[in-house]
């Protein structure tokens, strides 16, 4: 049965920064101690883009759900603004399962965590030391290691050359403040951190909304092209299920993290595209109820 939502606007410390999300909660469920779930989405994102899809989704089945920014994104604080921080953002996901777990409308026993794209990696790495979340999702995850990191940028050249440039920008801006900036997403600048055909940021009933800035700070190459949690699916014992399609971004991440898990585990393969996940029916309404049925199942 779909729940009627209703949506509080809600704001929290990490690490000294303040974050701004929304706390999605069935509006028939005033009195009740609900299961709750952190919700993410992919690199460079607002939580207006695809996080909020699926916390209503989530929320119209009788989860709690919080979408927010990350640090240095949308309505958050922290500088430089639109810096992709991999680290950063997991612990981000730590204080908002802190905030939930404070929540009297929360059970705190009943935390999971999704993460859509990229922060399923972010996700996966919080989830792997922090015991406080009893089940994990990830939805078209992309998970990449320095051989899918080459894969997808271009061989080792196109990788070097873009570290050479994040770490330039970095120095300049330790040196003098200022951020070097490029399109996160164009159809013609080659220099974007995703150039080519992406439909969904480039058209303002999908992704293209007012709150994202398109743009992405370039020293953020440094951390993301390094970044690999495959590995830490090793240390991942609660149950973890994903959802991704051969037509998605790099499915071999997905097998590899799957392979590597230790606890109990599902992998879905659905169809669509890796945009078609983020709000395209009816791989949105298929994602949502294996999601929903995994921490049904597990947040009991």
């Amino acid at each position: 049965m779909v729940s009627e939502v209703q949506v509080e606007k809600v704001t929290f410390d990490s690490d000294g920064v303040l974050l701004v999300g929304r706390l999605y909660r069935p509006a028939d469920a005033a009195d009740t101690r609900l299961p709750a779930v952190v919700v993410t989405g992919s690199w460079l994102t607002v939580k207006e883009q695809m996080p909020q899809v699926y916390a209503r989704r989530l929320a119209e089945q009788g989860f709690a759900a919080l979408d927010f920014d990350f640090t240095h994104y949308g309505e958050s604080g922290g500088e430089p603004r639109d810096l992709e921080s991999p680290s950063r953002k997991s612990r981000d996901i730590r204080a908002a399962v802190t905030f939930l777990a404070g929540r009297p409308d929360v059970d705190a026993q009943r935390i999971g965590a999704l993460g859509v794209c990229a922060s399923s990696g972010y996700t996966a790495v919080n989830a792997a030391g922090d015991a406080r979340v009893r089940s994990l999702a990830m939805v078209a995850p992309w998970l990449h290691d320095p051989d899918l990191v080459a894969l997808m940028y271009g061989g080792q050249e196109g990788v070097s050359q873009r570290l050479a440039a994040g770490f330039a920008a970095r120095a300049r801006y330790d040196n003098t403040g200022e951020v070097d900036y490029v399109a996160a997403v164009s159809t013609t600048d080659p220099s974007a951190a995703m150039s080519g055909d992406f439909p969904y940021y480039v058209d303002a009933t999908r992704g293209a909304v007012p709150q994202w800035a398109n743009r992405f700070a370039v020293q953020g190459w440094n951390e993301w092209l390094t970044y690999n949690a495959i590995p830490v699916a090793r240390n991942i014992t609660i149950p973890t299920l994903l959802v991704h399609s051969e037509n998605g971004a790099i499915p071999d991440g997905a097998r590899a993290f799957h392979a590597q898990l230790t606890g109990p585990k599902e992998l879905i393969w659905i169809e669509g595209t890796q945009f078609d996940f983020y709000d395209r029916e009816p791989t949105v309404s298929q994602a949502v109820e294996h999601v929903v049925r995994h921490f049904r199942s597990t947040l009991d």
